[in-house]
Order: structure tokens, then sequence, then C-alpha cells
């Protein structure tokens, strides 16, 4: 397996590990660049806190929509530490069974969140679109002029076409190793330029074995990727970095 040190996991959920702050201790040695999402703004200031001690893990403030059901009302919380922050996510719209009746309540949020992140400027928001990938891109075009913030589609399951009109209002993707064992879902992967990817975990949601996923297992993710891609891993890793490297100085 490749190195691990200056590979890239822009989506893993920290705090919902056994051990929050050995967690984010783990993916800084491991020298993989994280992005520690959260899932509602009360969880932020703590991973602030921990993430602001590292080189390479950072921390995003999130309100995920299968929460918005309940938590609508944080959204005011989210808007007080959104200067606190570059990096937004988790957020987005999920039309899953179970979360379907809340549809509007999540779209009232995540327009919220791309209105607000255009006025901010320069943030980079990482956006769940389970069933929703139209009407998540809709928000995006209608909302997040490209020169005023970008979008990583975290676990993205468009259509082709979907992709393309993602790809033509500047978005990346965020890959996992879960994504890459589905057919469906690697044909789509297969339309994404090199240029336009990232990698992720979604960590504790995925597994290695009999094990949730870590930060750097996304050496696995950059294999696949390989393999997919037909190139070298170490090709991938460096395009990856790179484009980390683009995103976050654009």
């Amino acid at each position: 397996m490749i190195a691990t040190a200056g590979l890239v996991d822009f989506h893993c959920h920290l705090d919902l590990y056994p051990d929050h702050a050995a967690a984010v201790q783990d993916a800084e040695t491991a020298g993989v660049f994280t992005l520690a999402v959260t899932t509602t703004p009360r969880a932020w200031p703590r991973n602030h806190e921990l993430a602001q001690c590292t080189k390479h893990v950072r921390a995003a403030l999130g309100l995920h929509p299968q929460l918005v059901a309940e938590r609508e009302n944080e959204i005011e919380l989210w808007d007080r530490h959104l200067a606190e922050t570059r990096y937004v996510g988790e957020v987005g719209l999920d039309a899953g069974p179970r979360f379907f009746k809340s549809l509007d309540a999540q779209k009232r949020v995540f327009q919220h969140v791309l209105q607000r992140c255009a006025q901010a400027g320069d943030k980079i928001i990482t956006v769940h679109s389970i069933r929703t990938a139209k009407a998540v891109l809709d928000l995006v075009e209608a909302h997040l002029p490209p020169e005023r913030g970008k979008i990583v589609l975290h676990w993205f399951t468009g259509t082709k076409s979907e992709t393309k009109r993602a790809l033509e209002l500047g978005c990346y993707f965020s890959i996992n190793a879960a994504m890459l064992h589905n057919e469906r879902h690697t044909s789509m992967v297969q339309e994404i330029p090199l240029d336009r990817l990232l990698t992720e975990t979604d960590g504790p949601f995925t597994s290695v074995g009999e094990r949730c996923s870590n930060p750097s297992d996304v050496a696995l993710v950059v294999e696949a990727l390989g393999r997919l891609y037909q190139l070298p891993a170490k090709q991938v890793a460096k395009s990856v970095r790179d484009n980390l490297r683009d995103l976050v100085s654009e």
C-alpha cells in the first residue's frame, strides 16, 4: 500500500469516533490532510479547538440534512460561527425515505447556507445529495456563483448528465471506497476528470473489513482510482493533492 503522508480525506466525521481527540491525532500522525465535518453547529467549537492544534486537520461547520427536521433552528448558531472557518459541511439535501418529509425544510436551510457563503465569499463546502442531485445543483447554480465559493460533492451518486452539469458549475467530487465497489457509481466516477477528484473515507460510516474506516484508509481509495484510471497510485495521490492545493488557493 502507498504511504499515507500527503493523502487527502476530504470528508470524515472525526467527532463520531469513540475517542474524538485520538481520531484527530491519528489523522495528524498519518499525515493525511483531513476535513473533519460536523453534523450540527453545536459540535463546531470542540472540532475547531482540536483541529487548530494540528498541521493536517481542518474542521468544517455543518448542519446535516438528516438532522434538519429537529435542528432547523440551529441555523442561527451556524450563522454565528461562519466567520470562524473557511470550510462548511456537512450540508445539503437528503430525499431518502426516512428524511423525505423534511425536504422543504432542508431546502430552506441549504439555500440559506449557500446564500451566506456567497455573501462571505471564499468558502469551500462539502455537500450531501442523496436522491437530490438535481435539486442540489439547482440551488448551487441559483445561489452560489462560482467566484464566491467552491462545492465538493461528497459521495455523489447522480447520473452522468448530472455529473456533467456539476462539472460545468465548477464542482469537485470526493470519492470513497464504497462508491468504487458499485458498478453504476464507478461508471459515473469515470466521467470525472482527474483534476476534479478528491478522496474521502466518510468514516466512521464506511468500513475496512470489520472495523470503521480511518483517514489513512484513503490509501485504498487512491489505489482503486489508480486501477480505474489505469494510472500508478502515486500519480493519483499527487493529482488529488494538487487538486486540494488548487481548491484552497483559488
